[in-house]
C-alpha cells in the first residue's frame, strides 16, 4: 500500500520535477539557519578561564547576538526536555515500580529553585569542560532544562494514562506491538496537550533567563551574553532605554517562534484530536504558507513519513507483549511490598545523611527558622494558586470551547506567559517606594505572573479535548448555569487542572527565589519568607545554607503533594478522564 502512495504521488508530481522559487527560499532559509546555530554553537566553545570576565554591553546593536544566543540554548533545553519526557514520563505510565519513584522526583525537582540547583550543578559542568565555556553554557543550559521539562513530563504522565479505553481495545484488536501502540495511539493522544505544555516550557524559560545566564561559582559571577543578562544589566543600572530594547527583542522572538515553530506544530497537532470540530480555520503561519509552494519539500516529507514508518513497524518490537494500561487496579504481590520496602529505605537513608550533613552544620534554631519561613512563603503560593485559579479556569474554558477564540489567543497568551516578571520589577518597586505599601504582601503579584499561565494552558488544553458528540449532547439536553460546571465542564478540565495546578505550585515555590527579592537600580526591597534566603545565600555562595534551604522547600512541596495533589491526581485518573 506503501508502494502504490508513492508511485501515484510520483506520477501526480512528474511535471513539478524541477524546483520553483519558493524551494530556494525554503533551502535558503534552512541554510541560513544552520549557519546561525553553527556560529551560535563556535561562540558557546570559546576558551574560557574561571574569572574571566566575559563582555556584555547595553547597546542595542548586541541584542541580535544576544537572542541568537538564548535562543540556542532555550532550544537544546526543549530538545533534552522532550527526550527526558517521552523516556521517563512513558515509563512512569506504564509501570507501576517506575512511576513510585519518577512521579515523587518530579515533585522534588520541580520545587527545587533553579538559582539554588545552578550553584550546585555549575561545578561540575565546570569539571566537565575545563578552560571551555561550555561548561557555564552547559549549567545555563540545566537551568533552563529544569524551568521546561516538569510540566511538559506530567503533562505527557497524565494524557498516557487517560487514553480512551475505545483506542486501546483497538490496539488489541489491530494486534499492534508496544512500540508500535505508543506511537501509533498514545504519542497521537498526548501531543495537543503536551503542545500547549511545551509553550508554557518556553515562556518559564524566559521567566528564569537572569538567573540562568547568572552563573555564580566560587564566589564569581559568571555572565554569559544573552537576553537574561541583559535584562540582568538593564535592572542594575537602572536603564529604561535598555529595557525598551530587550522587550522589543523579546516581542520579535517571540513572534517569530510562533511563526516559524508552535504555528505548524499546531497545525499538524489538530489531526491528532479524538475529536476534530469540522468547523476549525487555520490561522496564517508564514512557514506553512511558504512549505505549501514549494514542489522538493512534500517529496522530501514522503520520503521521511516512509522512512518513520518503518521505523515504527520494525520487527524487532512486535513480540512486546501488549497489556491494558491499569495498573492502578491490579493487586499487589509479594514483590511490590518488597520495592515498597526497597524504595521506603532509600527515602530513609537519603533524608538520614541529609540530617546528618545539615545537623553537622548548622542548629537547630536555624531549621527552625527555615521552615518558618517556608510557612510564609507556603501561604503565598497558596494565594497565588486561589487567585489564578478564580481568575483563569473560567478564561481557559471559554477559549478552549472556541477553536477560533484558542487560535487568536494562542500567541497572545504565549507572548504574555514569555513576558519575564523581572521587568516589572521597576514599576512595582517604584510603587512600593512610592506609596509605602507592605512589601511582604505586594510581592505576591509578581509569583502569580510567573506560575498562572501553567493554569491557563492545562485548562485550555483540558477544554478543547472535551469530545465534541460530549458538548453536543450537553446543548441538546439544555443543561446551563452551575449544574453545567459541576456535572460537565469541571470533570471534563479536572485531569488537566490538576496538572496545571501541580505545576503551578512547585513554579510558584521556585518564582519565589526571584519574586522575593525584587530591585531596581541601587534599590532593593526583600520579602520574608523562604525564596529570599536561598537568594541570599546563593550569591554568598553558602552551600550548606543553599541545602537547608532546598530541602525545607522539598518537604514542604512534597507534604502538600503526597496530601493533597497525588490524591486529586488519581481521582482524576480513575473517575474524571476519558477512559473512566
Amino acid at each position: 500500500m506503501r508502494d502504490f502512495r508513492l508511485k501515484v504521488f510520483t506520477e501526480e508530481q512528474q511535471r513539478f520535477a524541477y524546483p520553483n522559487f519558493w524551494d530556494f527560499l525554503a533551502l535558503s532559509f534552512i541554510l541560513a539557519v544552520f549557519v546561525l546555530i553553527a556560529w551560535g554553537a563556535k561562540q558557546m566553545a570559546l576558551p574560557y578561564q574561571v574569572g574571566e570576565r566575559l563582555p556584555l554591553s547595553l547597546s542595542p546593536h548586541y541584542l541580535p547576538q544576544y537572542a541568537l544566543r538564548t535562543f540556542l540554548r532555550m532550544n537544546i533545553a526543549l530538545l533534552f526536555s522532550l527526550l527526558f519526557t517521552f523516556i521517563f514520563a512513558s515509563w512512569a505510565a506504564k509501570s507501576r515500580r517506575a512511576e513510585q519513584i519518577i512521579i515523587p522526583l518530579i515533585d522534588v525537582m520541580q520545587s527545587l529553585p533553579v538559582i539554588g540547583m545552578l550553584s550546585i550543578a555549575i561545578v561540575g559542568f565546570i569539571k566537565l569542560f575545563p578552560g571551555s565555556l561550555l561548561g557555564p553554557e552547559c549549567a545555563a543550559i540545566f537551568a533552563i532544562f529544569t524551568a521546561q521539562v516538569w510540566n511538559m513530563a506530567l503533562s505527557f504522565y497524565q494524557s498516557l494514562r487517560t487514553v480512551p479505553a475505545e483506542l486501546i481495545e483497538a490496539t488489541q484488536m489491530f494486534h499492534l506491538s508496544a512500540w508500535q501502540r505508543f506511537w501509533r495511539v498514545e504519542v497521537p493522544f498526548a501531543v495537543p496537550g503536551l503542545l500547549w505544555n511545551m509553550m508554557m516550557s518556553m515562556s518559564a524559560s524566559w521567566f528564569f533567563l537572569t538567573v540562568a545566564e547568572s552563573v555564580t561559582v566560587s564566589h564569581q559571577t559568571i555572565t554569559l551574553p544573552g537576553l537574561g543578562s541583559y535584562i540582568g544589566l538593564a535592572i542594575l543600572k537602572a536603564d529604561l532605554h535598555a529595557v525598551f530594547y530587550v522587550i522589543l527583542t523579546m516581542i520579535v522572538m517571540i513572534l517569530v517562534y510562533d511563526q516559524l515553530f508552535f504555528r505548524p506544530l499546531i497545525s499538524w497537532a489538530e489531526k491528532f484530536r479524538v475529536e476534530q470540530e469540522t468547523t476549525v480555520t487555520h490561522s496564517f503561519s508564514l512557514l506553512i504558507f511558504i512549505l505549501k509552494k514549494t514542489r522538493l519539500i512534500p517529496r522530501i516529507g514522503v520520503l521521511w513519513a516512509n522512512i518513520t514508518d518503518r521505523i515504527i513497524n520494525i520487527s524487532i518490537f512486535r513480540k512486546t507483549r501488549n497489556k491494558e494500561n491499569n495498573f492502578y487496579k491490579t493487586k499487589k504481590n509479594s514483590h511490590d511490598y518488597l520495592w515498597q520496602a526497597f524504595i521506603v529505605f532509600l527515602l530513609l537513608s537519603s533524608l538520614s545523611i541529609l540530617a546528618w550533613f545539615i545537623f553537622t552544620t548548622l542548629s537547630l534554631q536555624q531549621l527552625l527558622h527555615v521552615v518558618f519561613l517556608g510557612a510564609i512563603t507556603g501561604l503565598r503560593v497558596l494565594v497565588v494558586l486561589i487567585v489564578a485559579s478564580i481568575i483563569w479556569v473560567p478564561i481557559g474554558v471559554w477559549i478552549g470551547l472556541r477553536p477560533k477564540v484558542a487560535e487568536f489567543a494562542q500567541p497572545i497568551v504565549q507572548l504574555l506567559a514569555s513576558f519575564p516578571a523581572n521587568l516589572l520589577f521597576p514599576v512595582v518597586v517604584l510603587l512600593i517606594v512610592r506609596f509605602n505599601l507592605n512589601v511582604q504582601i505586594w510581592v505576591t503579584p509578581l509569583m502569580l505572573l510567573g506560575t498562572q499561565w501553567y493554569i491557563l494552558f492545562n485548562v485550555i488544553a483540558g477544554a478543547s479535548a472535551i469530545p465534541k458528540d460530549l458538548k453536543l449532547a450537553i446543548d441538546n439536553i439544555g443543561v446551563r448555569g452551575s449544574l453545567w460546571w459541576r456535572k460537565f465542564i469541571l470533570p471534563g478540565i479536572f485531569p488537566y487542572y490538576v496538572t496545571g495546578a501541580i505545576t503551578a505550585a512547585g513554579g510558584a515555590w521556585n518564582t519565589s527565589i526571584v519574586a522575593e527579592v525584587a530591585s531596581w537600580g541601587k534599590t532593593t526591597l526583600e520579602a520574608t519568607g523562604l525564596g529570599a534566603y536561598i537568594t541570599q545565600y546563593s550569591r554568598q555562595g553558602n552551600f550548606p545554607f543553599i541545602v537547608l534551604g532546598m530541602s525545607v522547600m522539598c518537604f514542604y512541596v512534597l507534604l502538600l503533594n503526597r496530601l493533597v495533589w497525588r490524591k486529586l491526581y488519581k481521582l482524576a485518573i480513575n473517575r474524571y478522564s476519558l477512559e473512566g
